[in-house]
């Protein structure tokens, strides 16, 4: 699966843009993503529509923004692209805003891109490496900053007999994250190879918590989802560990170890 390496270059990173709103600033990103002949400008539109429909869900950590939209014929190929804003914009989130980067994705599929964003996660989570991300003055220092020494996320191959969803508008991108967020807390635990973790969309939630212990999400879409059944647990912040590792013991009933 392809990492940030593959999926980022220079030519789609741009520093400190200056956008007069959230839509401004999506469209900043998919701009990028058009000139290099990677999506189509009804992709933005589709990233754009996105949140108005679902709301600022995809402004999954603080001052962070994930862009994205359901894969289709807009979209010739999975890449990303990277854009730092002169000045911060708010997206309507109540913890997350004011939003300083915004990434966006485009992907022809849901799991080529599953490796990147366990490393984005990872990156986003570490306090140094996001203060580097801040202030890189070139998208050449950018991309030494995302390189690090981040590890790839080990394959899925564990066969849970638990399981939690991660979920989003369309179990795409932030799902994704927050699935490598959560994983990363289950591979602490070592409970990694007893539960299985699935990124899905909201309609698919709905249908598949049955057979499910928990549900991870963000506000606006555990609105949307209403009463499944089971616990869900709202997060703000998708690459906080220690907001994770939380409600994960809420829902066990866990103490600290």
């Amino acid at each position: 699966m392809a990492g940030l390496s593959e999926l980022l270059s220079e030519d789609r990173i741009a520093l400190d843009v200056t956008a007069d709103g959230w839509r401004q600033a999506i469209r900043a990103a998919g701009g990028l993503l058009e000139r290099a002949g990677i999506a189509e400008s009804a992709y933005t539109d589709s990233m754009i529509d996105n949140v108005e429909s679902n709301g600022p869900y995809i402004v999954v950590a603080p001052g962070f923004a994930f862009a994205h939209a359901r894969p289709s014929e807009a979209v010739h190929r999975t890449a990303m692209s990277w854009v730092r804003l002169a000045a911060p914009v708010e997206f309507g989130h109540k913890t997350n805003d004011p939003v300083t980067l915004v990434v966006a994705l485009a992907a022809t599929d849901a799991g080529a891109h599953n490796t990147a964003m366990a490393e984005l996660a990872k990156v986003l989570g570490d306090p140094a490496r996001r203060a580097a991300l801040d202030t890189a003055a070139t998208p050449a220092e950018l991309l030494r900053a995302l390189g690090g020494s981040t590890d790839r996320a080990p394959a899925a191959t564990k066969q849970g007999t638990n399981l939690i969803l991660t979920v989003c508008g369309n179990g795409l991108g932030t799902s994704l994250f927050l699935k490598s967020t959560l994983e990363q807390v289950l591979q602490t635990w070592r409970w990694d190879r007893f539960i299985t973790v699935e990124a899905t969309d909201t309609i698919s939630a709905k249908g598949k918590a049955a057979g499910a212990d928990l549900i991870l999400t963000s506000g606006e879409i555990a609105k949307t989802l209403g009463d499944v059944g089971i616990p869900v647990k709202v997060i703000e912040n998708f690459s906080s560990t220690t907001e994770v590792d939380a409600a994960l013991r809420d829902s066990y009933d866990i103490e600290e170890m």
